[in-house]
């Protein structure tokens, strides 16, 4: 733990939300836009809070007396952590902090393309790739409703000699549904990078899956993916992160089912867990406390009452596109592609299933609704 003899100097990125009236009480705080984050604005820093936009580079850093780098987000591929481990700069992530946010965007999802399509996701087989924070939220929330699952995570079979993970060759073969949720990587034993490729996608011929990258852009050849589509190896396509961000491809834009501007982790819940966990690491490092923190969550939902009585059929499903309708950003999206960042800075963060309450329900419907976090 570290003391100072006078405030602490804090800078965050100005985007990140419910530190306002927080942290201003203990500590002298600067809030900049993530292109505002530059070595001589953040010079007499001690910490700062940002988000996955902002490249924590040497550059960026060098001559400065930051000590420690808070994000509020789970990923830290933006932080140059062997500059920072060599220097002596602390830095945290936020882990799991929004895995439930990335669950419910993955629920939505298939709970549209089923309304869309006129069929039961309880009938579909659902291969989750990637079984860590975010692929045990989706596990979840899938097994509430009732769907059957296989898992693949070689790092965790490997690590844990759990026989019931499956390779992905055995997933692609099986599964109606395959969704991505694993870091990225290059290097090592199961390098993630360009994972969703050519040879994977040609094997998904037979079963023809509906798709789901919702980890990292580059998990997925982009050229390959719209050669997918293209070829009918694929039964339908959900995209929410991009090779090349801000700039996507806009040819694999007009081939996706639904394209979102990477915001599946975007829940006003999942903003303020990222937001409190950065507080909690300053708190540890610094010895600072920061009053109201145990407190810190959005605001209710503007109508927190959804009633599934007059409906007749995929009732889970519109109880859950209640919270969350995917055509909305994917509409504004396809809107203006030029405009990714923005559209990422000005979402309208929604609320995850547990700020609300569904009426009308049977009781074989409220057991499950409960396991997916809802008040009946």
């Amino acid at each position: 733990m570290s003391t100072l003899s006078r405030p602490l100097r804090i800078v965050a990125e100005a985007s990140v939300p419910y530190l306002r009236g927080i942290i201003d009480q203990v500590a002298d705080v600067t809030y900049l836009p993530s292109d505002q984050f530059t070595a001589e604005n953040i010079r007499h820093a001690d910490a700062l809070i940002i988000r996955s936009i902002t490249r924590c580079t040497p550059e960026l850093l060098q001559g400065t007396q930051v000590k420690l780098i808070t994000t509020a987000t789970a990923g830290f591929d933006h932080i140059d952590t062997a500059y920072c481990d060599a220097q002596g700069i602390l830095w945290r992530n936020s882990p799991g902090c929004n895995a439930t946010a990335v669950a419910q965007y993955v629920m939505c999802c298939l709970s549209r393309l089923a309304l869309r399509d006129d069929y039961a996701l309880t009938d579909k087989v659902m291969g989750i790739v990637g079984v860590g924070h975010v692929g045990r939220e989706v596990q979840r929330l899938a097994s509430a409703m009732g769907m059957r699952l296989l898992l693949c995570d070689p790092p965790r079979a490997e690590r844990e000699g759990d026989a019931s993970f499956l390779s992905l060759s055995q997933l692609v073969e099986t599964c109606d549904i395959l969704t991505f949720h694993v870091p990225l990587t290059r290097e090592g034993a199961h390098p993630s990078y360009h994972l969703i490729d050519d040879s994977l996608l040609a094997a998904c011929a037979a079963k023809r899956p509906v798709l789901v990258n919702a980890c990292r852009g580059t998990v997925a050849d982009t050229a390959a993916l719209c050669c997918a589509v293209d070829d009918g190896r694929l039964s339908s396509l959900v995209v929410d992160c991009w090779e090349g961000e801000p700039h996507i491809s806009l040819p694999l834009l007009t081939r996706a089912d639904i394209a979102t501007p990477h915001i599946a982790g975007f829940s006003a819940d999942g903003k303020a867990n990222g937001a409190r966990m950065c507080l909690e690491a300053i708190s540890e490092v610094y010895g600072v406390e920061f009053p109201g923190l145990s407190s810190m969550s959005p605001p209710p939902p503007q109508q927190s009452l959804i009633s599934i009585s007059p409906q007749t059929y995929h009732r889970i499903e519109r109880a859950l596109l209640a919270t969350f309708d995917p055509m909305l950003p994917d509409g504004m999206l396809r809107r203006q592609p030029e405009a990714f960042e923005e559209l990422r800075k000005s979402y309208h963060y929604p609320r995850e299933m547990r700020a609300y309450t569904v009426q009308g329900v049977t009781d074989s419907e409220a057991a499950i609704l409960r396991g997916m976090d809802f008040q009946v």
